[in-house]
């Protein structure tokens, strides 16, 4: 899997079990049963040069001014493609300064 292996051939992997996390058990699961693979990438909640997000809001407007198609809360899935249009019309990438 080339998205998750460094460049040593090394990946940090780590197992969910239905028993201690059903609900992201049940996500994995699903997301296997749609695509045939049965992993899912958890990495950092940003885009590069902006801050950690640290809020529902901040996971809101990442999703909305990146090419992001859905946003997972808690119990909720939001798809791009059903929400208000974005009102804010600048470019996030002149925002903050690259790493």
């Amino acid at each position: 899997m080339p998205s998750i292996t460094h460049i040593d051939y090394s990946a940090r992997i780590q197992s969910v079990h239905e028993e201690t996390n059903p609900k992201y058990y049940q996500l994995i699961s699903d997301f296997k049963k749609e695509t045939g693979v049965g992993v899912v990438v958890n990495t950092s909640f940003n885009v590069r040069g902006e801050p950690i997000v640290c809020t529902p809001e901040d996971a809101y407007k990442c999703l909305m001014r990146t090419e992001m198609d859905y946003l997972a809360i808690g119990n909720y899935l939001f798809d791009k493609r059903t929400q208000p249009e974005w009102a804010e019309k600048g470019d996030w990438k002149e925002e903050f300064a690259l790493d």
